[in-house]
């Protein structure tokens, strides 16, 4: 790397394609790993998705779309399913299939409270209900400062 470049470690994220959109898939491929967290906040993030990036790297796999989805199972816990194109040894392999409502967000973590309600109120007026909940957070927060955008996809699981 050039001193000029700047390192980029999340690629700029366009919500247009997961805007208000219904998502399908058919055993989509990911690998699940636990983070700890307090009230919701992660704690072990970075050391978890480097461990993850290990496994998937030294599998000769890739992550897919960027794409990690955080399923909050507590205040204390949350599992990230990360994307990848193939099924990682050593990992928790696991699939998702249906159909994903998809709704794109733009602010601080503060208005996540804000975000659902309107995710809620936007599935109920298209006659839609989930299942399940899913969070990606699309950038990390020294990217999101970089690009001025911090995005959060809201998918849950309608069909």
């Amino acid at each position: 790397m050039k001193p000029t470049e700047e390192f980029e470690c999340c690629p700029k994220f366009n919500p247009e394609p997961w805007e208000d959109k219904i998502i399908e898939w058919e055993n989509k491929k990911f690998i699940r790993e636990k983070v700890k967290t307090f009230f919701f906040m992660p704690l072990n993030f970075g050391p978890v998705m480097k461990k993850v990036f290990n496994k998937v790297t030294a599998a000769g796999a890739s992550f897919q779309d960027n794409l990690g989805l955080s399923d909050h199972t507590s205040r204390w816990n949350m599992d990230i399913l990360i994307a990848v194109d193939k099924d990682i040894p050593g990992a928790e392999n696991t699939t998702l299939s249906g159909k994903f409502y998809s709704k794109a967000y733009e602010g601080p973590f503060k208005d996540t409270g804000k975000w659902c309600a309107d995710y809620d109120e936007n599935v109920k007026s298209k006659g839609l209900a989930y299942s399940k909940m899913y969070m990606w957070y699309t950038t990390c927060p020294k990217c999101a400062k970089k690009y001025g955008k911090n995005y959060t996809v809201i998918l849950g699981k309608v069909g």
